[in-house]
Protein backbone atom coordinates (compact mmCIF):
# COMPACT_ATOMS: atom_id res chain seq x y z
CA UNK A 1 0.00 0.00 0.00
CA UNK A 2 1.57 3.26 -1.04
CA UNK A 3 1.91 5.53 2.15
CA UNK A 4 1.01 9.67 1.65
CA UNK A 5 1.34 12.45 3.91
CA UNK A 6 4.74 13.40 6.62
CA UNK A 7 5.16 9.42 6.54
CA UNK A 8 5.76 8.78 3.65
CA UNK A 9 9.10 6.61 1.31
CA UNK A 10 12.00 8.98 1.95
CA UNK A 11 10.36 11.03 4.94
CA UNK A 12 13.71 9.75 7.04
CA UNK A 13 16.33 11.18 5.15
CA UNK A 14 18.95 11.87 8.05
CA UNK A 15 21.94 9.20 7.33
CA UNK A 16 21.77 8.89 11.78
CA UNK A 17 18.78 6.98 11.44
CA UNK A 18 20.96 3.77 11.25
CA UNK A 19 22.38 0.84 13.15
CA UNK A 20 25.48 1.70 13.94
CA UNK A 21 25.16 5.28 16.14
CA UNK A 22 22.07 3.55 17.78
CA UNK A 23 24.24 0.89 18.85
CA UNK A 24 26.61 2.99 20.11
CA UNK A 25 24.31 5.76 21.96
CA UNK A 26 22.34 2.00 23.19
CA UNK A 27 25.69 1.12 24.72
CA UNK A 28 25.86 4.68 26.72
CA UNK A 29 22.50 4.36 27.36
CA UNK A 30 22.09 0.81 28.90
CA UNK A 31 25.37 1.18 31.29
CA UNK A 32 23.43 4.35 32.62
CA UNK A 33 20.31 2.54 32.97
CA UNK A 34 21.94 -0.48 35.16
CA UNK A 35 23.52 1.94 37.20
CA UNK A 36 20.43 3.86 37.76
CA UNK A 37 19.08 0.00 38.23
CA UNK A 38 21.38 -1.63 40.68
CA UNK A 39 21.55 1.54 42.72
CA UNK A 40 18.07 2.23 42.95
CA UNK A 41 17.55 -1.12 44.12
CA UNK A 42 19.85 -0.81 46.85
CA UNK A 43 17.82 2.41 48.18
CA UNK A 44 14.75 0.37 47.95
CA UNK A 45 16.15 -2.06 50.19
CA UNK A 46 17.68 0.17 52.70
CA UNK A 47 14.91 2.14 52.93
CA UNK A 48 12.33 -0.94 52.94
CA UNK A 49 13.67 -4.23 53.34
CA UNK A 50 12.12 -7.83 52.90
CA UNK A 51 11.57 -9.36 55.98
CA UNK A 52 14.18 -11.92 55.45
CA UNK A 53 16.84 -9.25 54.99
CA UNK A 54 15.40 -6.89 57.88
CA UNK A 55 18.10 -7.64 60.62
CA UNK A 56 21.14 -8.00 58.00
CA UNK A 57 21.46 -4.55 56.88
CA UNK A 58 25.04 -3.20 57.01
CA UNK A 59 25.88 0.25 59.02
CA UNK A 60 29.13 0.33 56.97
CA UNK A 61 30.40 1.95 54.89
CA UNK A 62 29.17 5.10 56.80
CA UNK A 63 28.76 6.74 53.23
CA UNK A 64 27.59 3.88 51.62
CA UNK A 65 23.92 5.20 50.73
CA UNK A 66 25.49 9.02 50.07
CA UNK A 67 27.38 7.23 47.32
CA UNK A 68 24.75 4.65 45.77
CA UNK A 69 22.13 7.13 46.39
CA UNK A 70 23.93 9.53 44.26
CA UNK A 71 24.91 7.76 41.51
CA UNK A 72 21.63 6.51 41.05
CA UNK A 73 20.08 10.16 40.66
CA UNK A 74 23.24 11.07 38.73
CA UNK A 75 23.00 8.13 36.24
CA UNK A 76 19.09 8.80 35.97
CA UNK A 77 19.63 12.51 35.04
CA UNK A 78 22.59 11.30 32.90
CA UNK A 79 20.04 8.83 30.98
CA UNK A 80 17.91 11.74 29.90
CA UNK A 81 19.89 13.01 27.12
CA UNK A 82 21.13 9.62 25.94
CA UNK A 83 16.77 8.63 25.67
CA UNK A 84 16.51 11.37 23.73
CA UNK A 85 19.22 10.74 21.34
CA UNK A 86 18.47 7.29 21.22
CA UNK A 87 14.88 8.06 20.80
CA UNK A 88 15.59 10.15 18.00
CA UNK A 89 18.00 7.98 16.43
CA UNK A 90 15.47 5.01 15.84
CA UNK A 91 12.30 6.55 15.44
CA UNK A 92 11.85 6.16 12.11
CA UNK A 93 11.24 2.17 12.73
CA UNK A 94 8.05 3.59 14.91
CA UNK A 95 6.47 4.38 12.02
CA UNK A 96 7.26 1.21 9.45
CA UNK A 97 4.86 -0.13 7.58
CA UNK A 98 3.03 -2.53 7.10
CA UNK A 99 2.96 -2.11 11.11
CA UNK A 100 3.09 -6.02 11.69
CA UNK A 101 4.43 -8.01 9.10
CA UNK A 102 3.85 -11.25 11.17
CA UNK A 103 2.76 -12.02 15.38
CA UNK A 104 6.36 -12.60 16.06
CA UNK A 105 6.97 -8.95 14.57
CA UNK A 106 3.97 -7.91 16.56
CA UNK A 107 5.09 -8.83 19.66
CA UNK A 108 8.09 -7.53 19.29
CA UNK A 109 7.20 -4.03 18.57
CA UNK A 110 4.96 -4.65 21.29
CA UNK A 111 8.04 -5.25 23.61
CA UNK A 112 9.25 -1.80 21.87
CA UNK A 113 6.17 0.52 23.28
CA UNK A 114 6.50 -1.11 26.77
CA UNK A 115 10.37 -0.54 26.78
CA UNK A 116 9.78 2.98 25.73
CA UNK A 117 6.69 4.04 27.85
CA UNK A 118 8.32 2.10 31.51
CA UNK A 119 12.15 3.88 30.54
CA UNK A 120 10.11 7.17 29.26
CA UNK A 121 7.75 7.34 32.83
CA UNK A 122 10.86 6.34 35.03
CA UNK A 123 13.54 9.04 34.03
CA UNK A 124 10.99 11.66 33.97
CA UNK A 125 9.35 10.65 37.72
CA UNK A 126 12.43 10.11 38.74
CA UNK A 127 13.24 13.42 37.45
CA UNK A 128 10.39 14.93 39.29
CA UNK A 129 10.65 13.29 42.47
CA UNK A 130 14.46 15.46 42.81
CA UNK A 131 12.04 18.66 42.86
CA UNK A 132 9.94 16.84 44.79
CA UNK A 133 6.84 17.59 42.48
CA UNK A 134 4.33 14.25 42.13
CA UNK A 135 1.66 15.59 39.81
CA UNK A 136 0.18 12.00 39.78
CA UNK A 137 -2.00 10.42 42.21
CA UNK A 138 -0.28 7.01 42.00
CA UNK A 139 2.56 6.59 45.26
CA UNK A 140 5.96 7.34 43.65
CA UNK A 141 8.28 4.86 45.65
CA UNK A 142 6.43 1.82 44.62
CA UNK A 143 5.59 2.47 41.44
CA UNK A 144 9.28 3.95 40.43
CA UNK A 145 10.42 0.63 41.91
CA UNK A 146 8.21 -1.92 39.46
CA UNK A 147 8.97 0.50 36.84
CA UNK A 148 12.79 0.25 36.92
CA UNK A 149 11.93 -4.17 37.02
CA UNK A 150 9.71 -3.77 33.89
CA UNK A 151 12.30 -1.39 32.08
CA UNK A 152 15.14 -3.53 32.60
CA UNK A 153 12.92 -6.59 31.79
CA UNK A 154 12.64 -4.58 28.05
CA UNK A 155 15.93 -4.04 27.47
CA UNK A 156 17.10 -7.40 28.37
CA UNK A 157 14.63 -8.74 26.02
CA UNK A 158 15.31 -5.85 23.51
CA UNK A 159 18.93 -6.43 23.48
CA UNK A 160 18.23 -10.47 23.03
CA UNK A 161 16.33 -10.09 20.29
CA UNK A 162 18.21 -7.46 18.12
CA UNK A 163 21.64 -9.20 19.36
CA UNK A 164 22.73 -10.59 15.85
CA UNK A 165 22.42 -6.44 14.48
CA UNK A 166 24.01 -5.34 17.76
CA UNK A 167 26.65 -8.06 17.33
CA UNK A 168 27.09 -6.45 13.67
CA UNK A 169 27.64 -2.78 14.40
CA UNK A 170 29.29 -3.41 17.73
CA UNK A 171 32.55 -2.58 16.78
CA UNK A 172 33.53 0.28 13.72
CA UNK A 173 34.29 -1.58 10.74
CA UNK A 174 35.15 1.52 8.58
CA UNK A 175 35.55 5.03 8.45
CA UNK A 176 32.67 6.84 10.59
CA UNK A 177 30.16 9.55 9.27
CA UNK A 178 31.56 12.75 10.25
CA UNK A 179 28.13 13.48 10.93
CA UNK A 180 27.80 10.74 13.11
CA UNK A 181 30.84 12.28 15.12
CA UNK A 182 29.56 15.78 15.23
CA UNK A 183 26.46 13.98 16.56
CA UNK A 184 27.85 11.41 19.36
CA UNK A 185 30.58 14.72 20.48
CA UNK A 186 27.31 16.34 20.86
CA UNK A 187 25.33 13.48 22.70
CA UNK A 188 28.29 13.31 24.44
CA UNK A 189 28.84 17.39 25.79
CA UNK A 190 24.72 17.19 26.62
CA UNK A 191 25.44 14.26 28.94
CA UNK A 192 28.62 16.41 30.22
CA UNK A 193 26.78 19.48 30.82
CA UNK A 194 23.93 18.25 32.48
CA UNK A 195 25.89 15.61 35.17
CA UNK A 196 28.12 18.64 35.78
CA UNK A 197 25.41 21.01 36.97
CA UNK A 198 23.56 18.52 38.86
CA UNK A 199 26.39 16.31 40.74
CA UNK A 200 27.50 18.91 42.71
CA UNK A 201 24.16 18.49 45.22
CA UNK A 202 26.43 14.86 46.07
CA UNK A 203 29.55 15.35 44.73
CA UNK A 204 31.41 18.15 47.50
CA UNK A 205 34.52 18.48 44.44
CA UNK A 206 31.39 19.60 42.01
CA UNK A 207 29.47 21.65 44.58
CA UNK A 208 30.77 24.93 42.70
CA UNK A 209 29.11 24.17 39.23
CA UNK A 210 25.74 23.06 41.00
CA UNK A 211 23.98 25.33 39.18
CA UNK A 212 20.61 23.24 38.09
CA UNK A 213 20.37 20.67 40.89
CA UNK A 214 16.93 20.76 42.97
CA UNK A 215 19.29 21.08 46.45
CA UNK A 216 22.83 22.84 47.25
CA UNK A 217 24.18 20.79 50.38
CA UNK A 218 25.15 23.84 52.03
CA UNK A 219 21.97 26.22 52.02
CA UNK A 220 19.87 25.83 54.69
CA UNK A 221 19.05 26.14 58.70
CA UNK A 222 22.46 25.76 60.14
CA UNK A 223 23.57 24.98 56.85
CA UNK A 224 22.23 21.93 56.15
CA UNK A 225 19.29 21.58 54.01
CA UNK A 226 15.89 19.78 54.63
CA UNK A 227 12.70 18.41 53.03
CA UNK A 228 10.31 18.73 55.83
CA UNK A 229 9.92 21.85 58.45
CA UNK A 230 8.93 21.64 61.82
CA UNK A 231 5.55 24.07 60.96
CA UNK A 232 5.36 21.30 58.00
CA UNK A 233 5.16 18.54 60.43
CA UNK A 234 3.50 20.39 62.95
CA UNK A 235 6.21 20.25 65.45
CA UNK A 236 7.45 23.84 65.47
CA UNK A 237 6.10 24.36 69.13
CA UNK A 238 7.90 21.46 71.32
CA UNK A 239 5.60 20.74 74.79
CA UNK A 240 7.72 21.92 77.99
CA UNK A 241 7.83 18.97 80.06
CA UNK A 242 8.79 17.02 76.96
CA UNK A 243 10.86 13.90 77.88
CA UNK A 244 12.09 10.79 75.81
CA UNK A 245 10.87 7.63 76.66
CA UNK A 246 12.53 4.49 76.32
CA UNK A 247 10.87 1.29 76.66
CA UNK A 248 12.95 -2.10 77.79
CA UNK A 249 13.45 -4.23 80.92
CA UNK A 250 14.00 -0.84 83.10
CA UNK A 251 12.18 1.87 81.41
CA UNK A 252 13.61 5.59 81.17
CA UNK A 253 12.10 8.82 80.77
CA UNK A 254 14.84 11.33 80.04
CA UNK A 255 14.63 15.38 79.90
CA UNK A 256 16.40 17.37 77.37
CA UNK A 257 18.57 18.14 80.10
CA UNK A 258 19.07 14.38 81.57
CA UNK A 259 19.88 13.68 78.12
CA UNK A 260 22.55 16.25 78.00
CA UNK A 261 24.40 15.14 81.06
CA UNK A 262 24.74 11.47 79.91
CA UNK A 263 28.41 10.83 78.13
CA UNK A 264 28.20 12.60 74.43
CA UNK A 265 29.78 11.62 71.26
CA UNK A 266 30.48 13.57 68.22
CA UNK A 267 30.40 11.88 64.80
CA UNK A 268 30.87 13.16 61.07
CA UNK A 269 27.88 11.97 59.37
CA UNK A 270 26.52 12.33 56.13
CA UNK A 271 22.55 13.04 55.80
CA UNK A 272 21.65 11.66 52.03
CA UNK A 273 18.24 11.99 50.64
CA UNK A 274 16.57 9.68 48.16
CA UNK A 275 16.38 13.28 45.74
CA UNK A 276 19.69 12.99 45.74
CA UNK A 277 21.66 15.71 47.55
CA UNK A 278 23.32 14.77 50.50
CA UNK A 279 25.78 17.24 53.30
CA UNK A 280 27.89 15.63 55.93
CA UNK A 281 27.81 17.81 58.95
CA UNK A 282 29.33 16.90 62.42
CA UNK A 283 26.40 15.61 65.26
CA UNK A 284 26.29 15.89 68.81
CA UNK A 285 24.48 13.21 71.15
CA UNK A 286 23.93 10.43 73.19
CA UNK A 287 24.98 6.92 71.77
CA UNK A 288 21.39 5.10 70.87
CA UNK A 289 23.01 1.95 72.20
CA UNK A 290 24.29 3.65 75.34
CA UNK A 291 20.53 4.46 76.12
CA UNK A 292 19.58 0.90 75.61
CA UNK A 293 22.09 -0.61 77.79
CA UNK A 294 20.70 1.86 80.35
CA UNK A 295 17.23 0.28 79.54
CA UNK A 296 18.82 -3.35 79.68
CA UNK A 297 17.92 -3.79 76.15
CA UNK A 298 18.75 -7.01 74.53
CA UNK A 299 21.86 -6.68 72.35
CA UNK A 300 19.73 -7.97 69.31
CA UNK A 301 16.58 -5.72 70.15
CA UNK A 302 14.84 -4.07 66.78
CA UNK A 303 13.84 -0.50 67.78
CA UNK A 304 10.48 1.43 66.87
CA UNK A 305 11.72 5.11 67.03
CA UNK A 306 8.39 7.87 67.08
CA UNK A 307 8.35 10.87 66.01
CA UNK A 308 6.43 14.08 67.63
CA UNK A 309 4.74 14.66 64.11
CA UNK A 310 1.27 14.35 64.02
CA UNK A 311 1.35 12.55 60.41
CA UNK A 312 3.45 11.32 57.69
CA UNK A 313 4.80 8.09 56.51
CA UNK A 314 7.91 7.97 58.51
CA UNK A 315 6.55 9.26 61.18
CA UNK A 316 7.29 6.18 63.15
CA UNK A 317 10.44 4.01 61.21
CA UNK A 318 12.02 1.01 62.62
CA UNK A 319 15.81 0.27 62.98
CA UNK A 320 18.01 -2.75 63.09
CA UNK A 321 19.95 -4.05 65.20
CA UNK A 322 22.96 -3.38 63.10
CA UNK A 323 22.06 0.02 63.19
CA UNK A 324 20.93 0.31 66.79
CA UNK A 325 24.29 -1.06 67.93
CA UNK A 326 26.87 0.95 66.25
CA UNK A 327 28.70 3.15 67.89
CA UNK A 328 28.40 6.10 65.17
CA UNK A 329 24.67 5.41 66.04
CA UNK A 330 23.31 9.06 68.04
CA UNK A 331 20.49 10.49 69.36
CA UNK A 332 21.93 14.08 68.31
CA UNK A 333 20.88 17.07 70.41
CA UNK A 334 23.61 19.31 68.47
CA UNK A 335 24.65 19.51 64.99
CA UNK A 336 27.92 22.03 64.21
CA UNK A 337 28.34 22.65 67.97
CA UNK A 338 24.88 24.09 68.09
CA UNK A 339 21.37 23.02 69.51
CA UNK A 340 19.44 22.00 66.86
CA UNK A 341 17.35 23.99 64.88
CA UNK A 342 13.51 22.69 64.85
CA UNK A 343 13.66 22.45 61.35
CA UNK A 344 16.59 19.73 62.11
CA UNK A 345 15.02 17.94 64.61
CA UNK A 346 14.77 19.86 67.94
CA UNK A 347 14.89 18.81 70.72
CA UNK A 348 16.54 15.83 69.93
CA UNK A 349 16.68 13.29 66.63
CA UNK A 350 18.18 10.39 65.03
CA UNK A 351 21.89 10.21 63.02
CA UNK A 352 22.70 6.90 61.55
CA UNK A 353 25.65 6.01 59.48
CA UNK A 354 24.41 4.32 55.98
CA UNK A 355 21.16 5.22 56.38
CA UNK A 356 18.42 7.01 54.03
CA UNK A 357 17.50 10.63 55.09
CA UNK A 358 14.01 9.65 55.61
CA UNK A 359 14.54 7.14 58.23
CA UNK A 360 17.13 9.75 60.23
CA UNK A 361 13.79 10.17 62.17
CA UNK A 362 13.49 13.72 63.89
CA UNK A 363 11.74 15.52 66.82
CA UNK A 364 12.04 12.01 68.46
CA UNK A 365 9.77 11.11 71.54
CA UNK A 366 9.62 7.34 72.23
CA UNK A 367 12.25 4.82 71.14
CA UNK A 368 10.41 1.33 71.74
CA UNK A 369 11.53 -1.99 71.37
CA UNK A 370 10.44 -4.63 69.42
Amino acid sequence: MLRRGPLREGTFTSALHEPRTAVVIGRWLGAALLTCFLTGLLSHVLQQPPTWLRDHLPSRPVNGYRVTQGLHVISGIAAIPLLGAKLWTVYPKLFEWPPARSVLHALERLSIAILVAAMLLEVFTGLLNTLQWYPWPFPFRQTHFWLGWLAVGGLLLHVAAKAPLIARHWRRVRPGLAQRRAFLTAVTASVGVVTLTTAGQTVPWLRALDLFAPRRPDLGPQGLPINRTAVQAGTSTVPADWQLTVDGPRPLRLSLAELAQLPQTTAELPISCVEGWSASAHWTGVRVRDLLDLAGAPADARLQITSLEKDGPYRVVEMPATYARDPLTLLALRVNGQVLDPDHGYPARIIAPNRPGVLQTKWVTRIELI
